[in-house]
């Protein structure tokens, strides 16, 4: 904690309020002073340890657990750091500081986990040994919490008082309290990491240049970055496709590349597993994920942070992880705790079993949907009951992944049998598995299903029994609009007929009949609304579950037996999770059948799903442009938002792999899978669906045959050796880089320039003009889209303005490591709807003094020349989507000071704080419309220039030069937001606080 400047921040408000008065009382032995938020009453954890927390005759520094035997934060330094105007609560705090113990509050609970055959696995904070009966009623997601706290407890980033906190869960939680939490890990791919390698290169330079130390910029917990954002569906429908998009991979990203290899060897705590590897949440799941770490003797369980929403997808394997900004993993690497609101958790309860022919994927999308219903942003979901037992660890994983679809920050599976045959299953030692078992029964984190289960309290509940889940899929535009296999065709006619939306074409019916007819290489082919022209087995959500993986090769083989044969012009891809794919499909003899269907592997990355679908082919993009065809894609995938897929798909559908093949050999969504037949046999019969359609027996016995342990051993045991491309790459040994200002991929942002050590202080808004005038449900994707780069737009032009060829345009996603690039290329999608174009669609706005209609970033460059602050108007539900940090950073360069929204997705409302933006949220029942607001008014807000005098989620007024004036709620969610606020953002935060270490 270090706190600069004439005022104290936030953070120090908090200290003051908690770690100050608990600890000063237990040195003094009086009563705490009168505090603005009282502590609980006491607990059996402060009376049973406040003896930990008396004051040592000799300062003893013991190295934090989680730091990995780094000294981090010790309380001599601490007071040090502080610099500040002179109060009774801050002589007290130092007072405090100079003489507290920086032993653990609860080592008293330290216990050793023994061995079956002699001796022990290590040490371990015992929860039982609280002795506090609200423990055993904690949800298990709740427990790891609490875990955490307890074995950070140092009374100064994190108290006793956040201890009691997590304890009193059923009380607290609903009161919205705010907890620090040390993730044990961080995760990143490619797309994120590179910003985020990219900002610990920029905060090395920063820190040295106010005379700090650089080596202190360094990853303190275990970071893994898996390269696969960046491989896309350039070749498909070919024995030779892996090699062919590799090496066309290599080409456009080989700067990358080498500056992430580069990032490997000069900064400490970091893995990269190189491209060609897999998708980074299976490669989490299946190798990466440790369970319970081991760390010097001491036991914990594993816990995560990534930088994409998907990372929860290893809360399948009771694992504790979510998705975060960029900016926000990189403080968490650096040691930081996060603050976070103590989460409600739903507990979701399975029972039965999956009818025949269901899959996995029609569970998840049954789920998504009922808990988008339910209502969870922002909370735990936790899944219990004997249903649970009865599904794998892959389909619990696909829950788990889905948890951005039903905003839920995690979906968690705690760990019971089912778990650890998985780690035996993938590889994972008989020893370690030992261990892990264990250590959980040990805490109380283990559920077994064989026994009497202890019913667990939730803030709410919901109930699902699997025999009633049906198949489906979900679209055409959002990941929560599940349709009925049963209910497609109709649905679809629906979609063409109504107006403009989430569930509309608005086609009018003279023309919803409309044939294109074009030559396809010397064929004859044809399009019509709904006709499919992408199908792709995509995503870490599919690809890693072996049942529907080999349920798509079992429909691929049975159509080909049958004479079935999808169309040739339509874009037909694999693209498997992991190298363990393709071992048990060619184990299982069905990736033959894939490849006469046009299912060839094209890679070992995301592709289709993050929008690296690559190039229709050119009379296919004629024939859906020239006749305004509603065209569609079929994708295995977990987003369909809007432009994201490919940008003539505009009809966007989220399926099972087994469907996408049986789309695909449709060829159409506008079918009746009941009464029509899918097409012609060899026989000259039809041939329908379930004609195709494999028993959920085949699956399972194709699954018990071809997935087998020895194909995760032998493909993770060289995960990190590369390829020869990858190994060719020479980068310097330097710790500090050496940026290339004419580098179209990698450059060095102005985030710190001219910084000082003294904060900028809290600000408010004055005089604004609107730059963006939203609706609802505006993602990351609309903000700062990670697909191809538009040959008209500004990023194109500052591209062709240095000699690159549109060819090697790449994807905004590639280039995320360059602000100029990435600045032009906010809320460019083509997609983007802004009330001030009047209903017309495309990234532009009015520059309100002029009345001109002019690209995003040439508004947003003309205000900034003249001075002038911006500010964002939107509905609900505003940043949904991926954890995409430059959503955040591309409004802040582009001067944008708040946004102004019905409500926020977590993660993005926290980026916008840590990049310096205010969130700001109308009342309930309010929103621009219902105020009156046009966007073309400039906007003053009210907030106070004293960090001191703003409070989370205190009421803030905005007024208008037209005289409107009303009230918002100011979504900073905690103390700490606020402190980082204050600073102008975390990284700043975080440059301050090293720099002022000696």
């Amino acid at each position: 904690m270090h706190i600069t400047g004439p005022h104290s921040s936030a953070l120090l408000r908090r200290a003051s309020r908690s770690t100050t008065t608990r600890l000063h009382s237990s040195l003094s032995n009086k009563s705490p002073p009168p505090s603005s938020s009282p502590s609980p009453s006491p607990s059996p954890v402060a009376s049973q340890f406040r003896s930990h927390t008396a004051a040592s005759a000799a300062f003893r520094p013991v190295r934090s657990r989680w730091s990995h035997g780094v000294d981090w934060k010790s309380p001599a330094s601490l007071s040090s750091q502080i610099r500040t105007t002179s109060s009774p609560v801050l002589d007290r705090f130092h007072r405090s500081l100079a003489t507290i113990a920086s032993e653990n509050a609860f080592s008293g609970i330290l216990t050793g986990l023994p061995k079956p055959g002699g001796g022990e696995f290590g040490k371990f904070y015992s929860l039982p040994a609280l002795n506090d009966p609200r423990i055993d009623k904690l949800p298990y997601s709740i427990r790891i919490l609490l875990e955490s706290a307890i074995r950070n407890c140092d009374n100064f980033q994190v108290t006793k008082e956040d201890v009691e906190k997590i304890i009193d869960w059923e009380k607290t939680a609903p009161k919205q309290v705010e907890i620090p939490f040390k993730p044990a890990r961080v995760l990143l791919q490619d797309f994120t990491g590179v910003p985020a390698v990219v900002d610990l290169a920029c905060m090395r330079d920063a820190i040295n240049n106010l005379g700090g130390d650089s080596d202190k910029i360094n990853p303190l917990v275990p970071v893994d970055l898996v390269v696969d954002h960046s491989v896309q569906v350039d070749v498909t429908r070919s024995e030779n496709a892996v090699k062919a998009n590799m090496e066309l991979e290599f080409q456009r990203n080989k700067e990358r590349f080498a500056f992430l290899k580069w990032g490997s060897k000069a900064f400490q705590n970091m893995l990269v597993v190189p491209p060609g590897s897999g998708i980074v949440h299976q490669v989490n799941l299946e190798y990466l994920g440790r369970v319970v770490f081991n760390t010097d003797g001491m036991l914990y369980p594993d816990s995560v942070v990534g930088t994409d929403s998907h990372t929860t997808m290893i809360d399948g394997l009771g694992v504790a992880g979510w998705g975060v900004g960029g900016i926000e993993a990189e403080a968490a690497m650096l040691g930081q705790p996060m603050s976070m609101v103590l989460p409600g958790v739903v507990g979701f309860k399975l029972s039965g079993k999956l009818r025949d022919g269901v899959t996995a994927t029609d569970l998840v999308l049954t789920v998504t949907q009922m808990l988008r219903k339910h209502g969870v942003v922002g909370k735990f979901v936790e899944f219990h009951g004997d249903g649970v037992g009865k599904i794998s660890l892959a389909d619990r994983a696909t829950i788990a992944n889905m948890s951005p679809e039903y905003g839920a920050t995690m979906g968690f599976f705690p760990v019971d049998h089912v778990t650890l045959q998985y780690l035996k299953l993938t590889g994972r030692s008989d020893d370690t598995v030992a261990m892990i078992e264990a250590y959980l029964r040990a805490n109380n984190m283990f559920v077994d299903y064989n026994e009497p289960q202890q019913e667990r309290v939730y803030s709410s509940y919901l109930e699902l029994n699997l025999s009633e889940v049906e198949p489906c899929i979900s679209g055409p535009k959002r990941p929560h609009d599940r349709v009925p296999l049963k209910e497609m065709k109709a649905d679809w006619h629906s979609c063409l007929d109504n107006k403009v939306g989430f569930k509309g074409f608005e086609v009018p019916k003279e023309a919803q009949d409309k044939v294109a007819k074009f030559d396809f290489h010397g064929h004859p082919a044809e399009l019509r609304h709904g006709s499919v022209v992408i199908a792709a087995i995509t995503s870490c959500t599919n690809t890693s579950n072996p049942s529907v993986m080999l349920g798509a090769g079992l429909v691929a083989k049975k159509a080909c037996e049958l004479g079935l044969q999808v169309k040739p012009w339509v874009k037909t891809s694999l693209a498997p999770g992991s190298g363990v794919v393709t071992k048990y499909l060619l184990q299982s003899g069905l990736q033959k059948y894939l490849n006469e269907q046009g299912f060839n592997i094209v890679g070992y990355g995301c592709t289709t799903c993050i929008g690296n679908s690559g190039d229709l082919d050119e009379s296919v993009a004629s024939a859906i442009a020239d006749n305004d065809i509603i065209a569609s894609a079929v994708l295995s995938g977990n987003r369909n938002f809007e432009g994201r897929v490919h940008a003539l798909t505009r009809a966007n559908y989220l399926a099972s792999p087994p469907l996408v093949v049986a789309y695909a050999l449709a060829g159409t969504v506008d079918i009746d899978f009941e009464k029509e037949p899918i097409g012609v046999g060899k026989d000259g019969k039809n041939v329908y669906f379930r004609d195709i359609w494999p028993s959920s027996e085949e699956i399972a016995e194709a699954v018990q045959s071809s997935v087998l342990p020895e194909m995760f051993k032998s493909t993770y045991k060289s995960v990190t050796e590369g390829n020869p491309m990858w190994n060719d790459l020479i980068v310097p040994e330097s710790k500090l880089y050496s940026w290339d200002s004419n580098s179209t991929y990698i450059h060095k942002p102005p985030y710190f320039e001219n910084m000082t050590m003294d904060p900028p202080g809290a600000h408010g808004v004055k005089d604004a003009y609107c730059l963006l005038n939203f609706g609802d449900s505006i993602t990351t994707d609309h903000i700062s889209p990670a697909g191809s780069i538009h040959k008209d737009s500004p990023a194109a032009k500052f591209l062709l303005d240095r000699g690159v060829d549109r060819k090697d345009f790449n994807s905004y996603g590639s280039r995320r490591g360059n602000d100029e690039i990435m600045a032009r290329g906010t809320f460019a999608n083509i997609r983007i709807v802004n009330k001030l174009l009047k209903g017309e669609v495309g990234p532009k706005t009015v520059h309100i003094p002029t009345g001109e209609e002019l690209s995003v970033f040439g508004a947003a460059s003309r205000y900034k020349a003249a001075g002038q602050d911006t500010i964002v108007l939107a509905g609900a539900e505003y940043g949904s989507g991926s954890s995409r940090d430059w959503a955040a950073k591309g409004p802040m360069l582009l001067g944008v000071k708040a946004v102004i929204a019905k409500s926020f997705e977590r993660i993005h409302r926290s980026n916008l704080v840590g990049m310096g933006i205010i969130p700001l949220c109308f009342k309930s029942g309010e929103d621009a419309d219902t105020l009156q607001l046009t966007g073309h008014e400039r906007y003053t807000i009210d907030l106070p220039n004293n960090i001191n005098e703003i409070r989370p989620g205190q009421d803030v007024t905005v007024r208008t030069d037209s005289g409107k004036s009303f009230t918002c709620t100011a979504r900073f969610d905690t103390e700490v937001e606020l402190a980082y606020f204050n600073h102008g953002g975390i990284l700043p935060y975080v440059i301050r606080q090293l720099a002022a270490q000696k």
